[in-house]
């Protein structure tokens, strides 16, 4: 298992975020790939993906190699269900351009949302996924690339903080993978939203361990006192920002609640020996790169002996 992290934390070119991740041990990036403008909060543009040359493309595959890094997947997360069909189409265009560069790196894998129609029913919105996502991974698959999706609720979509995907839960997932049952689309797998749903990602793990192309590390911190309070769809009034649900906090791994040596355990056992990628989205540790870093580098300390146990354990 090879530990790294996304880079669209860190507001800075992507060569000194490589020079970071070399410094400090990383063995991996996943590299953010939004367009130059959007509106994402989390998002970050490193590679122009809409310009990107073969020679663009060996230049900075010789830049990884001088590091002694690879990269895990590209990154570029939006609703590909949107409701406006010209937006739609836009993102549709920018994921094969993503798709199209990860071919000219040489990296199997990119990660997207699902996301969700909300004008239409839940039936009508697997409709329109199973006909978006046949044809996405499709060409995906003709590209030499898998296609994965992170099983985030996206509650900061909807402006009453209901889920904006229809990719969050297991039920989902099986439901997906009946429709679009090819063997180059997966998971993103993120046990900081299962935790927060109240799933079991250990159970998940085992169930799925087949469709697990990738491991995002993030945790996150449960106030179950304020639960009473709020309810479990959580804050729906006076939010700070649209994630605030009221008894739910992303944190860094390591300061939330999931045990980190139980669950690269369980990685081992189900035969995981991919990426984990750290995803920072902890407000405790943002505003300044100095504060990313300090969040990057407490992560990077809790979790390599635990992954350099795995590496070793996968060796005897």
């Amino acid at each position: 298992m090879k530990l790294g992290f996304l880079t669209g934390c860190l507001d800075m070119p992507l060569i000194e975020k490589l020079d970071y991740a070399a410094e400090r041990g990383f063995e991996t990036v996943e590299v953010s790939c939004w367009p130059k403008v959007n509106e994402r909060d989390y998002a970050g543009s490193d590679i122009d993906v809409v310009n990107f040359a073969q020679e663009d493309a060996d230049q900075l595959l010789a830049e990884m190699e001088a590091r002694g890094l690879e990269i895990s997947s590209l990154a570029y997360y939006d609703n590909m269900l949107h409701p406006d069909p010209a937006c739609r189409a836009g993102y549709h265009a920018h994921l094969k351009a993503v798709i199209l560069a990860a071919e000219k790196l040489h990296v199997e894998l990119v990660g997207t949302f699902v996301g969700k129609n909300q004008e239409l029913s839940l039936e009508e919105n697997f409709d329109l996924f199973e006909e978006i996502f046949s044809e996405l991974v499709s060409f995906a698959e003709a590209h030499h690339v898998k296609l994965m999706i992170e099983n985030c609720p996206m509650p900061g979509w909807e402006k009453d903080g209901l889920p904006a995907t229809i990719s969050y839960a297991p039920e989902f997932w099986t439901e997906m993978f009946r429709r679009v049952p090819s063997a180059s689309f997966g998971l993103n797998f993120d046990p900081s939203h299962l935790h927060w749903l109240q799933i079991d990602y250990l159970d998940c793990l085992d169930k799925f361990h087949e469709r697990i192309f990738h491991v995002h590390a993030k945790d996150c911190q449960l106030d179950h006192s304020l639960v009473a309070y709020y309810g479990i769809f959580g804050k729906k009034l006076h939010r700070e920002h649209p994630e605030d649900l009221g008894w739910f906090t992303p944190k860094i791994p390591g300061l939330g609640d999931i045990s980190w040596p139980i669950f690269i355990e369980r990685l081992r056992q189900i035969g995981y020996d991919g990426y984990l990628s750290i995803e920072h989205e902890d407000r405790m540790f943002e505003g300044t790169n100095d504060k990313v870093i300090r969040g990057l580098d407490f992560s990077y300390h809790h979790l390599y002996p635990l992954v350099k146990n795995f590496q070793e354990s996968s060796d005897r």
